[in-house]
């Protein structure tokens, strides 16, 4: 199966036979590019004596910790066909992963990210409004996480508003504005889990003031280790939302910078799930056997 053959099958459809059969597939063809491609990577593969030209189910390829991309620059083309480089959302004095992208990669990221939220959103735009402020997207070359999510998620918005202004202040009175315009559609909301947190549910209750999205849909995600000091479990952060606001369809996310656009989304039931464009693996602590459902 070619890899666009991956865009024509429903996100959530594959049983975990007819995934793994196609997993063991691709990421051999990967692995084998990346090794041919990446002196770092074909460096890391040697020393742990793994031949990337024999075929192996997709589980038994080596797994390289994620800090690995804030100690070199991996990347398998050639510098000149960088278009975007990604940086992860590090605490302040840590060293920020950086993820390389060319072109192809960063379509192939939206067509993905596309079809995942599109199971949620339905194919139709909506009026979106954004919990973050414009200043976040200023250096077009150099994206944070934040930048990835916003630009990424801004292509299932219509008409789209910036809740924050540059001090990251709640702009109470053009969001007003902005539902009252949009009264007879569904509005999209998008923001960083924190960010929703601490500049726009904070704002509204210290200015106690309700705002009617009972017809919106809030997708939001990252940030829930800052809410930990808060105490914020997943529960009330719907609870207060719907305080404040009347929301019921508020879906949280995980991604990572990564692997930007096969994010895990929040189902109904508070679950997230894994889309037919990634995999996600348990590993047993004392030797990394995978471990078995249960």
């Amino acid at each position: 199966m070619t890899k666009d053959k991956f865009f024509e099958i429903p996100v959530y459809s594959l049983n975990k036979k007819d995934k793994s059969t196609l997993f063991n597939e691709h990421f051999f063809d990967l692995t084998k590019y990346h090794y041919d491609n990446c002196l770092p990577y074909k460096n890391m593969l040697d020393s742990l004596g793994y031949n990337a030209r024999i075929k192996r189910r997709y589980s038994d390829i080596p797994f390289l910790p994620v800090r690995l991309f804030k100690m070199f620059d991996l990347l398998s083309t050639h510098q000149d066909n960088i278009t975007k480089t990604m940086t992860s959302s590090g605490t302040s004095g840590q060293e920020v992963s950086k993820i390389y992208l060319d072109k192809e990669t960063s379509i192939n990221q939206t067509k993905v990210l596309t079809k995942i939220v599109s199971t949620y959103l339905g194919s139709k735009r909506s009026p979106m409004i954004i919990i973050d402020s414009p200043s976040v997207l200023k250096n077009r070359n150099m994206f944070s996480a934040r930048g990835a999510g916003i630009l990424g998620f801004s292509i299932f918005g219509t008409k789209r508003l910036y809740a924050l202004d540059e001090q990251m202040k709640l702009n109470v009175d053009e969001v007003i504005a902005f539902i009252h315009q949009n009264r007879d559609q569904r509005i999209f909301l998008f923001g960083f889990t924190f960010m929703v947190y601490q500049h726009f549910i904070n704002e509204l209750i210290k200015s106690e003031i309700k705002l009617d999205l009972s017809n919106a849909v809030l997708i939001h995600g990252g940030g829930w280790k800052k809410l930990l000091r808060e105490s914020v479990t997943s529960s009330e952060f719907r609870k207060i939302l719907h305080q404040l606001c009347g929301i019921n369809s508020v879906h949280d996310y995980y991604g990572m910078v990564e692997q930007t656009g096969s994010i895990y989304m929040e189902c109904e039931d508070g679950n997230l799930h894994a889309p037919i464009f990634s995999d996600i693996l348990i590993r047993r602590p004392h030797d990394f056997s995978v471990a078995d459902v249960g």
